[in-house]
Protein backbone atom coordinates (compact mmCIF):
# COMPACT_ATOMS: atom_id res chain seq x y z
CA UNK A 1 0.00 0.00 0.00
CA UNK A 2 0.80 3.67 -0.61
CA UNK A 3 2.13 4.13 3.40
CA UNK A 4 3.44 0.93 3.96
CA UNK A 5 6.82 0.84 2.61
CA UNK A 6 10.46 1.79 4.84
CA UNK A 7 12.29 3.82 5.07
CA UNK A 8 10.24 6.31 3.19
CA UNK A 9 7.08 4.75 1.62
CA UNK A 10 5.51 5.53 -2.33
CA UNK A 11 2.75 8.40 -0.69
CA UNK A 12 6.22 10.49 0.97
CA UNK A 13 8.29 9.72 -2.24
CA UNK A 14 5.40 10.98 -4.29
CA UNK A 15 5.19 13.98 -2.51
CA UNK A 16 8.94 14.48 -2.83
CA UNK A 17 9.62 13.69 -6.43
CA UNK A 18 6.06 15.98 -7.32
CA UNK A 19 7.87 19.01 -5.16
CA UNK A 20 10.82 18.46 -6.94
CA UNK A 21 9.99 18.55 -10.68
CA UNK A 22 7.42 21.80 -9.80
CA UNK A 23 3.94 19.30 -10.42
CA UNK A 24 0.79 19.69 -9.22
CA UNK A 25 0.65 18.05 -5.38
CA UNK A 26 -2.88 17.81 -4.71
CA UNK A 27 -4.75 14.89 -4.34
CA UNK A 28 -8.63 13.51 -4.68
CA UNK A 29 -11.16 11.87 -3.03
CA UNK A 30 -9.84 11.28 0.06
CA UNK A 31 -6.48 10.78 2.48
CA UNK A 32 -4.77 7.58 2.48
CA UNK A 33 -3.23 8.29 6.14
CA UNK A 34 -4.74 6.24 9.02
CA UNK A 35 -5.71 8.76 11.35
CA UNK A 36 -6.15 6.24 14.14
CA UNK A 37 -2.74 4.85 14.03
CA UNK A 38 -0.82 5.44 17.53
CA UNK A 39 1.66 8.33 17.13
CA UNK A 40 -0.10 9.94 14.02
CA UNK A 41 0.53 13.79 13.89
CA UNK A 42 -2.81 15.92 13.25
CA UNK A 43 -2.65 19.78 13.71
CA UNK A 44 -5.11 22.02 14.87
CA UNK A 45 -6.82 24.54 12.57
CA UNK A 46 -7.74 27.85 13.53
CA UNK A 47 -11.48 28.98 12.82
CA UNK A 48 -9.53 32.28 11.59
CA UNK A 49 -6.97 31.25 9.56
CA UNK A 50 -3.85 33.47 8.54
CA UNK A 51 -4.77 35.47 5.34
CA UNK A 52 -2.52 36.05 2.39
CA UNK A 53 -1.90 39.55 2.74
CA UNK A 54 -0.91 38.82 6.17
CA UNK A 55 1.17 35.78 6.30
CA UNK A 56 5.12 36.05 5.69
CA UNK A 57 8.16 34.29 4.40
CA UNK A 58 10.21 33.32 7.72
CA UNK A 59 11.36 36.19 9.08
CA UNK A 60 15.67 36.29 9.25
CA UNK A 61 17.75 34.49 12.04
CA UNK A 62 21.03 35.44 13.08
CA UNK A 63 22.99 32.43 14.40
CA UNK A 64 26.18 33.07 16.63
CA UNK A 65 25.09 36.64 17.61
CA UNK A 66 28.00 36.86 19.76
CA UNK A 67 30.52 35.79 16.67
CA UNK A 68 32.66 38.35 15.22
CA UNK A 69 31.03 37.35 11.73
CA UNK A 70 27.18 36.08 12.84
CA UNK A 71 25.06 34.51 10.15
CA UNK A 72 21.58 35.67 9.98
CA UNK A 73 19.47 33.59 7.57
CA UNK A 74 15.67 33.24 6.34
CA UNK A 75 15.97 30.12 5.23
CA UNK A 76 13.75 26.94 7.04
CA UNK A 77 15.41 24.24 5.58
CA UNK A 78 19.13 23.38 4.91
CA UNK A 79 20.58 20.28 3.44
CA UNK A 80 21.92 18.05 5.88
CA UNK A 81 25.64 16.70 5.89
CA UNK A 82 26.43 14.51 3.10
CA UNK A 83 29.97 14.19 2.56
CA UNK A 84 31.66 14.63 -0.86
CA UNK A 85 33.00 10.74 -1.26
CA UNK A 86 30.18 9.23 0.26
CA UNK A 87 28.04 10.92 -2.55
CA UNK A 88 29.69 12.05 -5.97
CA UNK A 89 30.67 14.84 -7.60
CA UNK A 90 27.70 15.83 -9.60
CA UNK A 91 25.58 15.31 -7.07
CA UNK A 92 27.05 18.06 -4.43
CA UNK A 93 27.37 20.12 -7.55
CA UNK A 94 23.64 20.19 -8.09
CA UNK A 95 23.10 20.30 -4.26
CA UNK A 96 26.00 23.83 -4.10
CA UNK A 97 23.87 25.20 -7.18
CA UNK A 98 20.33 24.60 -5.95
CA UNK A 99 20.77 25.94 -2.52
CA UNK A 100 22.39 29.04 -3.98
CA UNK A 101 19.17 28.98 -6.30
CA UNK A 102 16.60 28.20 -3.35
CA UNK A 103 18.81 30.13 -0.53
CA UNK A 104 19.24 27.31 2.16
CA UNK A 105 22.72 26.17 3.30
CA UNK A 106 24.15 22.67 2.82
CA UNK A 107 26.43 20.78 4.84
CA UNK A 108 29.58 19.45 3.69
CA UNK A 109 29.47 16.05 6.04
CA UNK A 110 32.50 14.96 7.62
CA UNK A 111 34.48 14.59 4.39
CA UNK A 112 36.05 18.00 4.26
CA UNK A 113 34.97 20.92 2.23
CA UNK A 114 35.50 20.07 -1.99
CA UNK A 115 35.71 22.85 -4.53
CA UNK A 116 32.23 21.34 -5.12
CA UNK A 117 30.73 22.70 -2.46
CA UNK A 118 31.64 26.03 -3.16
CA UNK A 119 31.20 25.87 -6.64
CA UNK A 120 27.94 26.95 -6.65
CA UNK A 121 28.17 29.84 -4.49
CA UNK A 122 25.87 28.67 -1.55
CA UNK A 123 25.68 28.88 2.15
CA UNK A 124 27.83 26.27 3.22
CA UNK A 125 28.25 24.45 6.69
CA UNK A 126 31.34 22.93 6.93
CA UNK A 127 31.02 19.48 9.78
CA UNK A 128 34.22 18.43 11.82
CA UNK A 129 34.03 14.89 12.08
CA UNK A 130 35.98 12.82 14.14
CA UNK A 131 38.71 12.44 11.86
CA UNK A 132 38.52 16.45 11.29
CA UNK A 133 38.87 15.83 7.90
CA UNK A 134 40.40 18.54 6.23
CA UNK A 135 40.94 20.42 8.80
CA UNK A 136 43.61 18.37 10.78
CA UNK A 137 46.94 17.09 10.51
CA UNK A 138 47.93 13.64 9.10
CA UNK A 139 48.04 12.05 12.71
CA UNK A 140 44.09 13.57 13.60
CA UNK A 141 45.14 16.62 15.66
CA UNK A 142 43.44 20.13 14.92
CA UNK A 143 45.67 22.07 12.51
CA UNK A 144 44.68 26.30 13.33
CA UNK A 145 46.21 27.34 10.17
CA UNK A 146 43.67 24.83 7.97
CA UNK A 147 41.10 26.04 10.20
CA UNK A 148 41.23 29.91 9.32
CA UNK A 149 42.29 29.18 5.61
CA UNK A 150 38.62 27.14 5.63
CA UNK A 151 37.01 29.97 7.22
CA UNK A 152 38.19 32.37 5.37
CA UNK A 153 35.81 31.60 2.31
CA UNK A 154 32.84 33.71 2.33
CA UNK A 155 30.56 31.34 1.42
CA UNK A 156 31.68 28.60 4.74
CA UNK A 157 28.96 30.59 7.35
CA UNK A 158 29.01 27.99 10.00
CA UNK A 159 31.26 24.90 11.43
CA UNK A 160 29.32 21.83 13.04
CA UNK A 161 31.09 19.69 15.14
CA UNK A 162 29.82 16.36 14.92
CA UNK A 163 29.66 13.84 17.72
CA UNK A 164 27.42 11.25 16.32
CA UNK A 165 24.65 10.84 13.87
CA UNK A 166 21.29 9.21 13.44
CA UNK A 167 22.09 5.83 11.71
CA UNK A 168 25.24 4.73 13.65
CA UNK A 169 25.64 6.90 17.23
CA UNK A 170 29.03 5.52 18.52
CA UNK A 171 30.14 4.18 15.40
CA UNK A 172 33.36 5.40 13.36
CA UNK A 173 33.57 5.00 9.85
CA UNK A 174 36.38 3.11 7.64
CA UNK A 175 37.12 4.99 3.89
CA UNK A 176 39.26 2.37 2.03
CA UNK A 177 42.64 2.75 0.84
CA UNK A 178 41.82 2.04 -2.80
CA UNK A 179 39.05 4.91 -2.67
CA UNK A 180 41.48 7.96 -1.13
CA UNK A 181 42.48 8.85 -4.29
CA UNK A 182 44.95 11.99 -5.07
CA UNK A 183 41.43 14.83 -4.88
CA UNK A 184 40.28 13.22 -1.81
CA UNK A 185 42.99 12.84 -0.50
CA UNK A 186 44.10 16.20 -0.77
CA UNK A 187 40.47 17.56 0.23
CA UNK A 188 41.05 15.62 3.72
CA UNK A 189 44.26 16.32 4.12
CA UNK A 190 45.07 12.42 4.36
CA UNK A 191 47.77 10.32 3.13
CA UNK A 192 46.76 8.72 -0.36
CA UNK A 193 46.25 5.25 -0.77
CA UNK A 194 45.84 4.59 2.76
CA UNK A 195 42.55 3.70 4.75
CA UNK A 196 40.77 6.69 6.14
CA UNK A 197 40.28 5.89 10.04
CA UNK A 198 36.92 7.60 11.41
CA UNK A 199 37.01 7.24 15.08
CA UNK A 200 34.10 6.16 16.90
CA UNK A 201 34.85 9.85 19.04
CA UNK A 202 36.95 13.04 18.97
CA UNK A 203 39.99 11.75 20.43
CA UNK A 204 40.51 14.97 22.35
CA UNK A 205 36.84 15.54 23.61
CA UNK A 206 35.89 12.95 26.77
CA UNK A 207 34.14 15.18 28.68
CA UNK A 208 31.68 18.25 28.60
CA UNK A 209 34.19 20.25 29.79
CA UNK A 210 36.41 19.37 26.72
CA UNK A 211 33.90 19.61 24.39
CA UNK A 212 32.96 23.05 25.35
CA UNK A 213 37.05 23.74 25.11
CA UNK A 214 35.99 22.50 21.38
CA UNK A 215 33.58 24.62 20.41
CA UNK A 216 34.79 27.78 22.05
CA UNK A 217 38.46 27.02 20.38
CA UNK A 218 37.16 26.47 16.89
CA UNK A 219 35.08 29.64 17.56
CA UNK A 220 37.76 31.84 18.51
CA UNK A 221 40.07 30.80 15.77
CA UNK A 222 37.23 31.20 12.95
CA UNK A 223 34.81 33.96 14.09
CA UNK A 224 31.93 32.46 12.92
CA UNK A 225 28.96 30.47 14.81
CA UNK A 226 30.13 26.62 16.41
CA UNK A 227 27.81 24.39 17.32
CA UNK A 228 27.48 20.28 17.44
CA UNK A 229 25.36 17.76 16.34
CA UNK A 230 24.63 14.83 18.06
CA UNK A 231 21.86 11.84 18.52
CA UNK A 232 20.29 12.73 21.96
CA UNK A 233 19.27 10.07 24.28
CA UNK A 234 20.34 11.08 28.23
CA UNK A 235 18.67 13.93 29.74
CA UNK A 236 21.32 13.39 32.14
CA UNK A 237 24.14 14.18 29.50
CA UNK A 238 22.28 17.80 28.76
CA UNK A 239 21.70 18.23 32.55
CA UNK A 240 25.54 18.15 32.94
CA UNK A 241 27.01 20.07 29.80
CA UNK A 242 24.35 22.78 30.17
CA UNK A 243 25.30 22.81 33.89
CA UNK A 244 28.77 23.51 33.22
CA UNK A 245 27.92 25.83 30.34
CA UNK A 246 26.04 28.14 32.83
CA UNK A 247 28.87 27.49 35.35
CA UNK A 248 31.26 28.92 32.93
CA UNK A 249 29.49 31.89 31.55
CA UNK A 250 26.59 31.71 28.86
CA UNK A 251 28.92 33.10 26.44
CA UNK A 252 30.68 30.17 26.36
CA UNK A 253 27.41 27.55 24.85
CA UNK A 254 27.55 26.51 21.47
CA UNK A 255 25.81 28.66 19.05
CA UNK A 256 23.57 25.85 17.70
CA UNK A 257 22.81 21.84 18.51
CA UNK A 258 21.87 19.82 15.88
CA UNK A 259 19.68 16.92 17.13
CA UNK A 260 19.74 14.02 14.70
CA UNK A 261 16.88 11.44 14.93
CA UNK A 262 17.78 7.46 15.28
CA UNK A 263 15.76 6.38 12.24
CA UNK A 264 18.45 8.89 10.11
CA UNK A 265 19.97 7.72 7.16
CA UNK A 266 23.52 6.73 6.14
CA UNK A 267 25.93 4.70 3.11
CA UNK A 268 26.70 2.12 5.50
CA UNK A 269 26.01 1.17 8.95
CA UNK A 270 25.98 -2.04 11.30
CA UNK A 271 22.24 -3.12 11.47
CA UNK A 272 22.52 -3.24 15.25
CA UNK A 273 23.06 -0.13 15.35
CA UNK A 274 20.72 1.30 12.55
CA UNK A 275 17.95 -0.28 14.08
CA UNK A 276 17.74 -0.27 17.16
CA UNK A 277 20.46 2.84 18.83
CA UNK A 278 19.39 6.07 19.49
CA UNK A 279 16.40 7.43 20.16
CA UNK A 280 14.11 8.98 17.81
CA UNK A 281 13.33 13.02 17.19
CA UNK A 282 9.73 12.83 18.84
CA UNK A 283 11.38 12.50 21.90
CA UNK A 284 14.97 13.75 21.53
CA UNK A 285 13.53 16.71 20.28
CA UNK A 286 11.63 17.97 22.96
CA UNK A 287 13.88 16.60 25.31
CA UNK A 288 16.52 19.03 24.66
CA UNK A 289 14.34 22.66 23.71
CA UNK A 290 12.79 21.68 27.25
CA UNK A 291 16.41 21.15 28.86
CA UNK A 292 17.25 24.21 27.11
CA UNK A 293 14.55 26.07 28.35
CA UNK A 294 15.23 24.90 31.90
CA UNK A 295 18.89 26.33 32.12
CA UNK A 296 18.01 29.36 30.74
CA UNK A 297 19.49 28.66 27.34
CA UNK A 298 16.92 28.65 24.95
CA UNK A 299 17.66 32.33 23.37
CA UNK A 300 21.25 31.74 23.09
CA UNK A 301 21.55 28.16 20.89
CA UNK A 302 19.54 27.30 17.88
CA UNK A 303 18.25 24.60 17.21
CA UNK A 304 18.28 22.67 14.31
CA UNK A 305 16.40 19.14 13.62
CA UNK A 306 17.36 16.31 11.46
CA UNK A 307 15.77 12.52 10.49
CA UNK A 308 13.31 12.06 8.42
CA UNK A 309 11.69 15.31 7.81
CA UNK A 310 11.16 15.41 4.11
CA UNK A 311 7.47 16.39 4.00
CA UNK A 312 5.58 19.68 4.74
CA UNK A 313 4.13 17.94 8.00
CA UNK A 314 7.93 16.77 9.25
CA UNK A 315 8.70 19.70 9.10
CA UNK A 316 6.01 21.52 10.74
CA UNK A 317 5.51 19.50 13.34
CA UNK A 318 9.47 19.77 14.41
CA UNK A 319 8.73 23.34 14.73
CA UNK A 320 5.70 22.57 17.07
CA UNK A 321 8.05 20.58 19.06
CA UNK A 322 10.33 23.77 18.92
CA UNK A 323 12.98 23.41 16.19
CA UNK A 324 14.69 26.85 14.97
CA UNK A 325 15.52 24.91 11.42
CA UNK A 326 15.12 21.76 9.98
CA UNK A 327 17.89 20.07 7.53
CA UNK A 328 17.59 17.00 5.26
CA UNK A 329 19.66 14.81 2.97
CA UNK A 330 17.07 12.33 2.28
CA UNK A 331 14.65 14.61 0.86
CA UNK A 332 16.89 16.54 -1.08
CA UNK A 333 18.51 12.62 -2.67
CA UNK A 334 15.00 12.51 -3.73
CA UNK A 335 14.91 15.65 -5.21
CA UNK A 336 18.11 14.55 -7.39
CA UNK A 337 16.18 11.07 -8.45
CA UNK A 338 16.89 8.37 -5.60
CA UNK A 339 14.81 5.64 -6.11
CA UNK A 340 15.74 4.28 -2.63
CA UNK A 341 17.25 1.11 -4.59
CA UNK A 342 19.18 0.81 -0.80
CA UNK A 343 22.61 0.56 -2.71
CA UNK A 344 24.22 3.63 -1.42
CA UNK A 345 27.05 1.26 0.52
CA UNK A 346 28.04 -0.41 -2.69
CA UNK A 347 28.86 1.69 -5.53
CA UNK A 348 26.54 0.64 -7.31
CA UNK A 349 23.55 3.20 -7.14
CA UNK A 350 21.45 3.44 -10.35
CA UNK A 351 20.92 6.93 -10.34
CA UNK A 352 24.31 8.13 -9.97
CA UNK A 353 24.05 9.58 -6.50
CA UNK A 354 26.41 7.44 -4.14
CA UNK A 355 28.26 5.78 -6.58
CA UNK A 356 31.37 7.07 -8.50
CA UNK A 357 30.97 5.06 -11.60
CA UNK A 358 31.44 7.39 -14.42
CA UNK A 359 28.34 5.28 -16.47
CA UNK A 360 25.88 5.30 -13.44
CA UNK A 361 26.65 9.14 -13.02
CA UNK A 362 25.80 10.10 -17.01
CA UNK A 363 22.37 10.31 -16.20
CA UNK A 364 23.15 13.28 -12.93
CA UNK A 365 23.37 16.22 -14.93
CA UNK A 366 24.07 18.84 -12.30
CA UNK A 367 22.54 21.74 -14.19
CA UNK A 368 19.26 19.95 -14.53
CA UNK A 369 19.02 18.66 -11.24
CA UNK A 370 19.79 22.04 -9.14
CA UNK A 371 16.55 23.41 -10.72
CA UNK A 372 14.85 20.12 -8.94
CA UNK A 373 17.19 20.98 -5.79
CA UNK A 374 15.91 24.70 -5.73
CA UNK A 375 11.90 23.55 -6.27
CA UNK A 376 11.89 20.89 -4.11
CA UNK A 377 12.96 23.36 -0.99
CA UNK A 378 10.83 26.22 -2.41
CA UNK A 379 7.53 23.81 -2.42
CA UNK A 380 8.84 22.09 0.81
CA UNK A 381 8.54 25.65 2.87
CA UNK A 382 5.30 26.67 0.75
CA UNK A 383 3.74 23.73 2.46
CA UNK A 384 4.99 24.17 5.69
CA UNK A 385 3.36 27.71 5.27
CA UNK A 386 0.44 26.83 4.20
CA UNK A 387 0.13 24.40 7.22
CA UNK A 388 0.85 27.48 9.37
CA UNK A 389 -1.37 29.73 8.11
CA UNK A 390 -3.97 26.86 8.66
CA UNK A 391 -3.41 26.52 12.12
CA UNK A 392 -3.65 30.86 12.21
CA UNK A 393 0.08 31.58 12.75
CA UNK A 394 1.81 34.35 10.23
CA UNK A 395 5.10 32.84 9.68
CA UNK A 396 6.14 28.87 10.42
CA UNK A 397 8.37 29.65 13.47
CA UNK A 398 5.16 30.88 14.83
CA UNK A 399 4.24 27.17 15.51
CA UNK A 400 3.81 25.81 18.91
CA UNK A 401 3.20 22.41 20.66
CA UNK A 402 -0.91 23.53 21.04
CA UNK A 403 -1.13 23.31 17.05
CA UNK A 404 -0.26 19.67 16.90
CA UNK A 405 -2.08 17.02 18.23
CA UNK A 406 -0.84 12.87 18.68
CA UNK A 407 -3.11 9.88 18.15
CA UNK A 408 -2.77 7.78 21.54
CA UNK A 409 -3.27 3.80 21.95
CA UNK A 410 -6.83 4.70 22.30
CA UNK A 411 -6.81 5.94 18.81
CA UNK A 412 -8.13 9.41 20.16
CA UNK A 413 -5.64 12.64 20.19
CA UNK A 414 -3.97 14.75 22.55
CA UNK A 415 -2.11 18.18 22.54
CA UNK A 416 1.49 17.69 21.96
CA UNK A 417 2.01 20.63 25.05
CA UNK A 418 0.21 17.67 27.03
CA UNK A 419 3.05 15.55 26.50
CA UNK A 420 5.51 18.11 26.78
CA UNK A 421 5.03 20.83 28.75
CA UNK A 422 7.12 23.61 27.62
CA UNK A 423 5.35 25.71 25.12
CA UNK A 424 7.17 29.01 24.26
CA UNK A 425 10.71 28.75 22.27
Amino acid sequence: MDREELPFNRAQRTWAYKASKDENNTVAFGSTKDLRKTGAVLFINSPFPTLDEDAVHCNPLTIGKGCVIPFTTSALVGISAMSYGAISKPAVQALSMGAKQAGIWLNTGEGGLSPYHLEGGCDVVMQIGTAKNGVSDHKGRLDDSLLKEIAGHEAVRMFEIKLSQGAKPGKGGVLPGGKVTAEIAEIRNIPIGEDAISPNRHLDVSSNSELIDLINHVREVTGKPVGFKAVISDASWLDDLFGHIVERGIEFAPDFITVDSADGGTGAAPLALIDDMGMPLRESLPLLVDKLQQYGLRERICVIASGKLITPADVAWALCLGADFCVSARGFMFSLGCIQALQCNKNTCPTGITTHDPDLQKGLIPNSKKDRVAAYAKNLVYEVGTIAHSCGVKEPRGLRRHHARIVMDNSLSIPLDQLHPYNEH
